[in-house]
């Protein structure tokens, strides 16, 4: 399945290029030898970046393709679900 609704996608793409020139940052900060203090707070702010990312495609993953895509009486619809979940689990932090 695919994302088809154009703005979710504008909106996810713009994300993932903000968080490219994020770490590019981080990588300028670490060529110059800035405090280790001030890449760790960089680089988590990369990492809650990407979270927000996750969370969004997932959102627009479910309204877009999930929802649309399947209804409960579908004999996928079970996969389908339980692949997400599987998904999920697998991003959140340890």
């Amino acid at each position: 399945m695919q994302l088809r609704d154009a703005e979710s996608k504008a909106s996810l793409v713009n994300r993932l290029r903000r968080i490219e020139g994020q770490v590019r940052g981080v990588e300028n900060m670490i060529n110059s030898e800035r405090e280790c203090r001030e890449v760790l707070q960089q680089l988590l702010a990369v990492r809650s970046a990407v979270q927000g990312a996750t969370q969004a495609f997932a959102e627009a993953y479910l309204r877009d393709c999930l929802v649309r895509a399947c209804s409960p009486d579908n004999p996928d619809y079970d996969e389908l679900v339980d692949d997400l979940l599987l998904l999920l689990g697998k991003s959140t932090p340890h």
